[in-house]
């Protein structure tokens, strides 16, 4: 691994590698508590589960959103006159950089904490929604 890769992380594993490993195993047990929930669930529940994964939010735009609430309320702040919250956009900025290049940022140990998961780990459960209802569908024309 060169010291490039450790400073700036694959976009895909950046999250994970700066969450701690408790946190991503809980959210590991919750993925596979879901998939062995929808084992004994009709198609039609697990594809009305996959399309409520279609409009989970994932990390990025928690911390997208969290980031656009900050700068513009500070920017509200500083502009009603009290220019000191200015510098919090300056913080929140700094801080989204961070994230971009290193995968870390301090609200997302919070994010994290409450089970907010990454894109990676939202697919991980559709697609094994997904082949739940393959499966079916190939065990019934076997039969």
């Amino acid at each position: 691994m060169t010291a490039n890769q450790k400073l700036f992380p694959s976009t895909t594993a950046k999250v994970n590698q700066n969450t701690p490993s408790y946190v991503n195993e809980s959210i590991q047990k919750r993925i596979e508590d879901h998939i062995n929930f929808y084992k004994t669930k009709d198609e039609q529940a697990i594809k009305k589960r996959i399309n409520q994964l279609e409009y989970e939010w994932d990390t990025e735009r928690v911390l997208e959103t969290n980031f656009a609430v900050i700068a513009l309320a500070s920017s509200l702040m500083g502009l009603l006159g009290k220019k000191g919250w200015m510098a919090l956009s300056g913080v929140a900025s700094v801080f989204m950089i961070q994230h971009a290049f290193q995968g870390w940022c301090p609200p997302l140990s919070i994010i994290r904490r409450l089970g907010i998961r990454t894109t990676a780990e939202i697919n991980q459960e559709k697609m094994a929604l997904q082949k739940l209802i393959e499966k079916r569908g190939r065990v019934s024309s076997s039969l």
